[in-house]
């Protein structure tokens, strides 16, 4: 089993003017690489493989000596890297690549050759560099990838391979719905809100006093270096805050539930929402997701989406009556067929609940809407049934 675990280092002058130039070499192939296979595509209608571009970058070393002070299997990756990135356009996965710039996020892997030594890990040509490890790191490394932010620190994110197998997933035990939300960050279907911190929110004060700054300052100017470092600073630390939010909410809610369900949600197109736009991508539905996803497998446990266009807040979850039109502004409404009274959010989590669990013991494993809900000449979904047929899976603690 693959893991990854990022850690800080702390390289030597010596060791930042060596991994500078190694970031230099990089994006000046990845960027004449790119410029290259465009332009053959241009001319011919072809691009270029990755083979291809292996040749090409052999010429450039014998052009340019100075590409032979990296190591050199770092800039052999750009063509794979290259290639990876073109399959994924082409396959709809990822947007056209792009060039790399030199005063934004700079990276470079090392594929082999890379070891632990005492409280630091060894690369080749440049020795061994201090790194502050958290944690015992288990399994052998495949590859090391060093990157630099915008703040000027440098991490090494280590993927190891412990031999291990994921273990068998199992839909034995509690199932839980989780309806996402802006007002309250994540509402369950056992009736839990979680409240949004607002990261952002809460340190804007000091974000647009940051910015401010930095449009004053002359550009090229050590003092904009060092605001530009102070504006980074105050990212930085919303995204830490966040993250450490999401990690923990995650791992509590993947410790106490077997079966975990989710909306399978659009961010890109609701983010087209203007009036939405900055509360939706403060919040980080996509990479708590990606938190539930990952941690559930590592535990054997079952990650399931439904599909987003599941009426889950206009149907009741007691008789499945669908109601016609149901405004944002109203958190609560009652059922006309049945009455019961619905809060809207914890209502649309048990029906997130109910329809993953009824996903998985169908066998598909797709993301799908339920059977019993069709959809009239408009397009819209109507309930044709009056009975339930999601069951909370029953909990074996």
């Amino acid at each position: 089993m693959l893991r990854a675990t990022k850690v800080r280092i702390y390289p030597t002058k010596a060791q930042e003017q060596h991994l500078a130039k190694s970031f230099g070499c990089y994006r000046f192939l990845w960027n004449y690489s790119l410029n290259l296979t465009c332009e053959t595509y241009k001319a011919t209608g072809k691009g270029l493989n990755r083979f291809a571009i292996q040749k090409e970058i052999k010429k450039l070393k014998q052009e340019y000596e100075w590409l032979k002070e990296p190591y050199s299997q770092c800039l052999q990756l750009v063509a794979l890297n290259l290639s990876r990135a073109f399959i994924n356009f082409f396959e709809g996965r990822a947007s056209f690549p792009s060039f790399r710039a030199k005063h934004r996020r700079q990276s470079i892997t090392y594929p082999q050759n890379v070891s632990l030594v005492g409280d630091g890990l060894k690369f080749p040509k440049m020795g061994v560099v201090y790194a502050k490890i958290h944690q015992e790191i288990e399994g052998t490394i495949k590859s090391v990838t060093v990157s630099l932010n915008c703040q000027g620190h440098y991490y090494a994110s280590i993927l190891t391979e412990d031999g291990k197998e994921l273990p068998e997933q199992s839909s034995e035990g509690k199932a839980i719905g989780i309806d996402l939300g802006i007002n309250h960050f994540a509402i369950t279907s056992d009736g839990s809100k979680f409240e949004n911190p607002k990261w952002l929110d809460r340190h804007e004060k000091k974000l647009k006093a940051q910015q401010k700054r930095l449009s004053r300052r002359q550009k090229g100017s050590n003092n904009r270096n060092k605001t530009r470092k102070q504006v980074a600073r105050v990212h930085k630390k919303i995204s830490d805050c966040r993250l450490d939010f999401q990690h923990k909410l995650s791992r509590r809610i993947v410790n106490e539930n077997q079966v975990i369900c989710v909306e399978n949600l659009a961010v890109k197109n609701m983010v087209k929402n203007h009036n939405l736009a900055k509360a939706i991508s403060q919040v980080g539905w996509g990479q708590f997701c990606t938190m539930l996803k990952y941690k559930a497998e590592w535990e054997g446990k079952v990650y399931q989406e439904v599909d987003r266009f599941f009426p889950s807040s206009k149907t009741c979850h007691v008789c499945l009556n669908q109601v016609r039109n149901l405004p944002l502004e109203i958190r609560h409404w009652r059922c006309e067929k049945c009455g019961t009274e619905h809060d809207r959010d914890i209502n649309a989590a048990i029906n997130i609940r109910d329809e993953g669990v009824r996903i998985i013991s169908s066998g598909t494993g797709e993301i799908a809407c339920r059977p019993d809900v069709s959809r009239d000449s408009r397009g819209r979904k109507t309930s044709t049934v009056s009975q339930s047929v999601g069951q909370e899976a029953q909990s074996s603690t």
